[in-house]
């Protein structure tokens, strides 16, 4: 009504505002998330990451701790957490010493690992964890609480004695004793940190005692700067300083799932307890002045009910418990849990059917997300502490100085957290070597993705080998490459006078190349071809074969075989044309042993 008023004094007025309201219509249906009705609730923003975790954050932290103590399924998944992020034996830390020129100093490396590994194993001013252990309860206090705080104490302190020769020793300390309401703008804190104009922080302000104590009713506070404090964090916003627990997100799916479990028992229980039901007949053959006496029949395999009395009959009482969808249901919440958590639902759920493909494809992809957590607390706990080991070494005059050489040289260190397991160690294995004999990748490194240090296993190794050499024990070689040991094209013996060993180590060369090339380690090329003709010691590729090469260059697949007169040539009948392009026929009976590599359907 007051539009068309408008439009009868002024038309272009009313225009306008027609125009206007339409624009804001086309607007707000931009995007049909925003549009809200009685069936879809607004969502609203409760300000900046710290103003969010700061009205949550200790309820989070009660609730995940509830669920850590009396949930099953909770515990398993920060075990899981626990032990995939930091492992048995904690992050493994390799010194390497670095001099002017990049080179890595040996001498000072050893004693560097030599003191670690000694200080390792008394770190914490209790003296009661070595290092795995600290950085396991470091690690399961960050993923549940979503923060976790130590103190560095180096040097001379007061009323402490350091468990280790290294002057350097840690306080651990839970984030409860970092309060989260304690503000001060004319101080700039916020959260108990103090902060400078750009949000810096300048200092921790802690109790001195744990407010959850017996006895500690007012705990008092102290000021602790930034240089003597470490604090790991999980955030989810840019400038937020207080963490959030990892179970922020799947917290009410837990409780729900908890719940829904406990009913289901007790529903289990009641059933089970049920057994059967008496029917009496109609309402007529009950006489209310005379009630009967309460009867009791003992269940016994095998009985026969005859204590019914005229007109009663027995019925079994059908309960449908268990629930027979409970764990389809129960299977679904797991898979959404183990998102929200980061966990793979194979190992939540305990439950690890399915095929080799499926359960890499997995295992893979789940890797990539431990792999984060990893990196994240080798940046904010373990290079950390490391980085304060090798000063305080220094500054004890543990170690020297080596002229021309930078503390973040000396400080230089290889981390190397827990690896992906294996689920077919033959063809893990074969797929190393596979990379190894091709250059792709270091003994060393492929030692380090085991979480050992290469030095250790050589020398371990030494002593193996000159124990057994002592003893006169031979053991198997090793496989080795494509290019050691091939099989004579004549057909006579092998170097070590036994030809049925060369053909074997030459097919397990090709299948390991096979194998390569399967998992994506190993494009081949027209080159792998000629050099397995020549160690084969057949003819060379011809035209025909490099004009297929240059029209599939990574499909065209190699198959050789060894005929009876020992000779390795290529198995199709029809070459004796002239043609050499590889054909996949069976060789003869008594035959020797055919090698392909797949590469044609697997590339």
């Amino acid at each position: 009504m007051f539009d068309r008023a408008i439009l009868a004094v002024s038309p272009g007025w009313a225009a306008s505002r027609a125009q206007s309201r339409l624009r804001v219509q086309a607007y707000n249906n931009a995007y049909e998330a925003v549009n809200h009705s009685r069936l879809r609730k607004r969502q609203r923003d409760f300000g900046s990451g710290n103003t969010v975790a700061g009205l949550a954050h200790r309820e989070l932290r009660d609730l995940a701790r509830n669920l850590d103590r009396n949930h099953d399924l909770s515990r398993g998944i920060l075990n899981i957490l626990v032990r995939n992020v930091v492992g048995a034996n904690g992050i493994g830390v390799e010194p390497q010493p670095r001099d002017a020129n990049g080179e890595i100093i040996p001498a000072l490396a050893q004693q560097l690992s030599e003191g670690w590994e000694l200080w390792s194993r008394q770190p914490e001013v209790t003296g009661e964890l070595n290092r795995a252990r600290a950085e396991q309860l470091m690690a399961r206090t960050w993923f549940r609480d979503g923060e976790g705080l130590w103190q560095y104490l180096e040097g001379s302190v007061a009323k402490l004695s350091h468990n280790t020769t290294v002057p350097f020793s840690l306080e651990l300390l839970e984030p409860d004793l970092l309060p989260i309401d304690y503000n001060d703008p004319q101080r700039n804190i916020s959260q108990g940190i103090e902060i400078d104009a750009w949000g810096r922080p300048q200092g921790y302000w802690v109790y001195k005692q744990h407010p959850g104590d017996p006895f500690v009713a007012l705990p008092t506070l102290k000021r602790l700067p930034t240089s003597a404090v470490g604090h790991i964090k999980l955030v989810d916003r840019l400038g937020q300083r207080r963490g959030v627990s990892m179970f922020a997100s799947v917290l009410s799916r837990l409780d729900d799932l908890k719940d829904y479990e406990e009913s289901e028992r007790i529903a289990a229980r009641i059933a089970a307890s049920m057994a059967a039901v008496i029917k009496k007949g109609d309402a007529q053959s009950y006489d209310v002045d005379k009630p009967s006496a309460p009867r009791q029949m003992h269940f016994a395999p095998g009985m026969v009910f005859d204590d019914l009395l005229p007109g009663e009959d027995v019925s079994m009482i059908d309960s449908n418990r268990p629930n027979p969808n409970a764990v389809n249901w129960r299977d679904g919440q797991l898979a959404a849990i183990s998102s929200g958590a980061d966990v793979s639902k194979s190992s939540a759920s305990k439950n690890y059917n399915g095929t080799y493909s499926a359960q890499r494809q997995e295992l893979v992809e789940q890797w990539g997300a431990y792999a984060l957590l990893q990196q994240a607390f080798i940046d904010q706990f373990t290079s950390e502490v490391y980085t304060r080991y090798v000063a305080a070494c220094l500054a004890g005059g543990l170690i020297k100085p080596v002229k021309g050489v930078t503390f973040a040289q000396l400080s230089h260190a290889i981390y190397m957290p827990p690896v992906m397991p294996w689920i077919d160690p033959v063809k893990e294995v074969t797929g190393w070597q596979a990379q190894e004999d091709r250059c792709y990748i270091s003994g060393a490194e492929i030692v380090r993705r085991q979480g050992r240090n290469p030095a250790d296993v050589i020398r371990s190794q030494a002593k193996w080998q000159a124990d057994l050499a002592a003893a006169g024990v031979k053991t198997q070689q090793a496989p080795t490459g494509a290019s050691s040991n091939p099989p004579p094209a004549d057909g006579g013996d092998s170097a070590d006078g036994n030809a049925d060993t060369g053909t074997n180590d030459f097919r397990k060369a090709v299948d390991s190349y096979g194998i390569g090339v399967r998992s994506g380690v190993i494009t081949p090329q027209v080159e792998d071809e000629d050099f397995f003709r020549e160690a084969a010691g057949i003819p060379a590729a011809g035209a025909d074969v490099r004009k297929a090469w240059s029209k599939e260059p990574v499909r065209r697949p190699i198959t050789l075989t060894a005929p009876e007169d020992g000779a390795v040539t290529p198995d199709n009948p029809a070459q004796s044309s002239g043609s050499d392009a590889p054909a996949a026929d069976a060789p003869a009976a008594g035959a020797g042993p055919r090698v392909t590599t797949e590469a044609a359907t697997h590339a």
